[in-house]
């Protein structure tokens, strides 16, 4: 338990004030849980902000359209993640009669719950004793013990969890996971951690070691998947064309403008050879282009985007758009878009002075 009370008595003196820290109310620890699944505090603390202040409760998230849900989650990409909170808060008001369960294998059955976030939420809301592990808590735990079993590994996912556990003060299991957290993420960091003035230096294997930095040890890498897109804001009196994304692919229910994806790098010359840009304008008339915005890069957790924006103005719509959206250029600030998109249509708004979208 030595260990346990130095992270708590560190976290005491140099915790962030955060608000979903200065509640036990089990629906706003989720939301911050979620958020914070792939999104810095920093970033994700006005994201928590405006979204709970929309959807204060079960009951208001459980009622709202998911597009209305998707673009208050703008900008946090993910979105399976807003789309599962959606459908579990649906579930607790079907099958919990609106109350946020308790139990940690009730709250284990909510879609996009995992043990990671199930653990968080009971232990911050009741202080169950269950450990959360997440990456900060993995880096530190991997130095502190110098674990060489790679922890993108079953094995060495249960040898950290076990870790935990052991850890854990059972009485103070919510005060000990916000500790270890909070010390991975502002002290036990990824590249030169203060190892000379850490409370647990004289604890730390790795430290012993010479080479804290060597943990933790992973045994995969991730490939990167390019991928070229060619996104036409394509534009008529007033109007633009729209497609909801469907599938299983990339930012599934948002909104994007007529996209041509290629295997490789293409200019617009290039591009004006392809069959689906043919199709396109073939009807549209005299046809007026501008690039706005030429091989932007946008970095995906397993891929690399390069997109590139033409906005074409036309005389009339072509056939090849009657199964997309057709949308006045006034409300085009009620559709939710991936950031990527919305990077574009600021731009767009600067260059034309606009001050819609």
């Amino acid at each position: 338990m030595e260990i346990s009370e130095i992270l708590i008595y560190w976290y005491q003196e140099h915790k962030r004030e955060l608000p979903w820290r200065n509640t036990d109310d089990p629906y706003l620890i989720w939301i911050s849980e979620v958020i914070l699944q792939q999104t810095r505090v920093a970033q994700g603390l006005d994201y928590f902000l405006r979204f709970t202040a929309r959807f204060p409760n079960i009951r208001s998230l459980a009622e709202a359209e998911e597009d209305e849900v998707l673009k208050y989650w703008q900008g946090l990409g993910y979105y399976t993640r807003a789309r599962n909170l959606r459908a579990a808060a649906r579930s607790v008001m079907e099958h919990f009669a609106g109350h946020f369960p308790s139990d940690y294998r009730n709250v284990r059955s909510l879609r996009g719950i995992g043990e990671y976030t199930a653990a968080a939420i009971v232990s911050f809301a009741w202080n169950q004793p269950y450990a959360v592990v997440d990456g900060n808590v993995f880096r530190l735990l991997a130095r502190l013990f110098a674990v060489d079993t790679p922890i993108d590994t079953a094995r060495g996912k249960k040898e950290i969890g076990s870790l935990a556990t052991a850890l854990m003060n059972p009485s103070k299991s919510g005060l000990h996971n916000q500790a270890a957290m909070e010390f991975g993420a502002l002290h036990c960091v990824p590249s030169n951690p203060d190892c000379l003035h850490c409370p647990l230096g004289n604890k730390c294997l790795g430290y012993a070691s010479g080479s804290p930095q060597s943990y933790p040890v992973k045994r995969h890498k991730t490939k990167i998947r390019l991928r070229y897109f060619h996104y036409l804001h394509i534009v008529c009196r007033g109007e633009t064309w729209l497609h909801r994304r469907q599938g299983k692919d990339i930012w599934t229910g948002l909104y994007e403008f007529p996209l041509i994806e290629t295997s490789a790098p293409a200019d617009f010359i290039a591009l004006q050879t392809n069959e689906t840009f043919r199709d396109f304008f073939a009807e549209a008339g005299e046809i007026n282009v501008s690039v706005v915005l030429p091989d932007v890069k946008h970095i995906l957790s397993h891929q690399q985007l390069h997109a590139s924006f033409y906005r074409i103005e036309i005389e009339r719509p072509a056939k090849a758009l009657e199964s997309y959206l057709r949308i006045p250029d006034e409300d085009l600030d009620g559709y939710a878009f991936p950031r990527l998109i919305r990077i574009y249509l600021d731009k767009e708004r600067q260059l034309s002075g606009s001050n819609s979208y």
